[in-house]
């Protein structure tokens, strides 16, 4: 039990109030799409069509990259990052660094994107920020995870924005907890029986007790990732290393050792490739060469965290004779807590660290924050309702974001489906999602009631649930069959989810319709 003051606790309750009221609805943009990015790579796989299993880096890569350094301009050709995309297809960057005018370090080189027999399929000149922009078979999902990590706000401001929300989201649990005061009564007391507005209360507080851990979890590494590149990084290098960001950059992440810059080439990089899964269990995420072709090259593979453990793992190399050199932490050239806290920062956000079962636990999570959000500014209007009438533009507004958002999202993936064959997903995913958030803005206008609001975005959401599978496969998607053939479960697993969604929004919209009583009132209906 938590017992403040009185006027402790009156300060704790608008704390809490006008943190969720002012923040409240971008928060719910940032986590309920935070929700889909979580399952990014599966909802890239599911739309675009996907079945490989194996990762680029079990073929044959080393032929392909000698044969693309070959070609690229030697001035490009200090750094090489190498990372899969699509369906396990290969890109390359040759790159040396840059200082931008106003200090940042920038990449510039040359970006290639291989097919499945190394072919160069699309070769793009520029810095990283001009080259590494969503590809046709990605559109969904690359929109997806920029719509959380910035909500499509340039940088910096979008980073900002974001880490923001995080803080608020720590406000909002802090003094949530602080206004409890009967913390562990209030998980298990669900009073079915009571008014709409107390029913409302009680899930508000059960769900928003039981996701509290997570709400301290993603807010905090959320904040992290938003303010790392876009403040700490700049503050520390001005700080220690005179704003040189490249000199912060090789003290935290590089190699230490003597430099030796004469020729060599380098080593068998399939050679490093078996070792590091030999020694890992699985194929890296990410390769990179610092100093290619040169004596002191080094080659780091990125791996996900072995299994029972939730730190990833990361490999070094000696890239010109190709042998294993040590473990490497993320920060620094020793293991510390504050590198090991630094590697668990993503493995934390996006659930990623044991698999499907650890995403399907975040994705639920995530869905009892949204929840807790909306109930959360439903009930803080509730309680004013009758003494300001004016605020019937914010009720619009909750049921407007509250539903237009995830029905934005899924006409955002029907439009990726229609148009990708045509090779035009690239700019008809975002402009679905906009023109599909105008009707729902344009309808919370034009429609004369909230119930008849709420109910028509809830509607439209059932339907295109149990639609996206049937469009999908009409786009010659794989089966179901296939997809488990191929090792792709979770094509059948999605296409479950979204009909079994689908057809519970649409009955639940159905018994609702025909329940009479109290719960007609438009204020109390789109929360339940």
């Amino acid at each position: 039990m938590i017992h403040l003051p009185k006027d402790e606790t009156k300060l704790m309750v608008a704390i809490h109030g006008w943190s969720g009221i002012l923040l409240g609805l971008v928060l719910y943009a940032v986590v309920i799409t935070g929700m889909a990015a979580v399952f990014a790579e599966e909802i890239g796989a599911w739309s675009a069509g996907h079945v490989e299993t194996r990762s680029a880096f079990q073929r044959p890569i080393d032929r392909s990259l000698r044969q693309l350094a070959a070609r690229t301009p030697r001035e490009f050709q200090d750094d090489v990052d190498i990372f899969e995309i699509g369906d396990h297809n290969l890109g390359v960057f040759f790159h040396r660094h840059e200082i931008a005018p106003n200090g940042e370090l920038i990449n510039r080189g040359v970006y290639y994107q291989l097919d499945r027999e190394g072919r160069v399929a699309d070769e793009q000149h520029g810095t990283g920020k001009e080259v590494f922009g969503p590809r046709n078979d990605d559109a969904l999902s690359s929109f997806l995870v920029d719509t959380h990590v910035r909500l499509h706000v340039p940088d910096p401001w979008g980073l900002l924005l974001t880490g923001i929300m995080g803080l608020a989201m720590l406000t909002a649990a802090l003094s949530g907890l602080l206004i409890h005061r009967h913390l562990f009564k209030d998980i298990f007391t669900l009073r079915r029986k009571a008014s709409p507005v107390l029913v409302d209360r009680d899930r508000h507080s059960v769900a928003g007790t039981w996701s509290l851990p997570f709400a301290f979890v993603l807010a905090f590494t959320g904040s992290f990732f938003s303010f790392f590149g876009t403040v700490g990084v700049p503050i520390v290098a001005m700080a220690a290393f005179g704003g040189d960001q490249q000199a912060f950059s090789e003290a935290v992440f590089g190699h230490p050792g003597t430099p030796d810059p004469r020729s060599q080439p380098i080593g068998n990089l399939d050679r490093i490739a078996a070792d590091a899964i030999g020694r890992t269990g699985a194929p890296p995420t990410f390769m990179t060469i610092e100093h290619f072709g040169r004596a002191d090259s080094a080659v780091t593979t990125f791996h996900s965290p072995k299994s029972g453990d939730i730190e990833p793992v990361t490999l070094v190399y000696h890239g010109a004779t190709a042998t294993f050199d040590r473990t490497k932490p993320l920060i620094g050239s020793r293991p510390s807590a504050g590198g090991t806290l630094a590697a668990i920062m993503a493995p934390l956000h996006f659930g990623n660290f044991a698999g499907m079962l650890s995403k399907a636990v975040w994705f639920s999570l995530g869905f009892a924050m949204c929840y807790v959000t909306l109930t959360g500014i439903r009930l803080w209007l509730a309680r004013r309702r009758e003494r300001q009438r004016s605020l019937d533009w914010l009720e619009r507004a909750v049921t407007v974001v509250g539903f237009g958002l995830p029905l934005a999202l899924l006409v955002a993936a029907a439009a990726f489906l229609l148009s990708m064959p045509l090779g035009s997903a690239v700019f008809w995913t975002p402009a679905a999602f906009l023109a599909a958030s105008g009707a729902a803005i344009l309808a919370g206008i034009m429609v004369p009631t909230h119930a008849l609001l709420a109910r028509m975005l809830q509607i439209s959401i059932g339907v295109l649930l149990m639609a996206l599978p049937i469009v999908r496969l009409a786009g010659g998607g794989p089966g179901w069959p296939a997809a488990i053939a191929a090792g792709q479960p979770a094509t059948m697993a999605l296409d479950f989810a979204m009909l079994l969604g689908g057809t519970w929004t649409l009955w639940h919209m159905l018994a609702h319709r025909r329940r009479p009583g109290p719960t007609d009132d438009p204020a109390l209906q789109y929360a339940e």
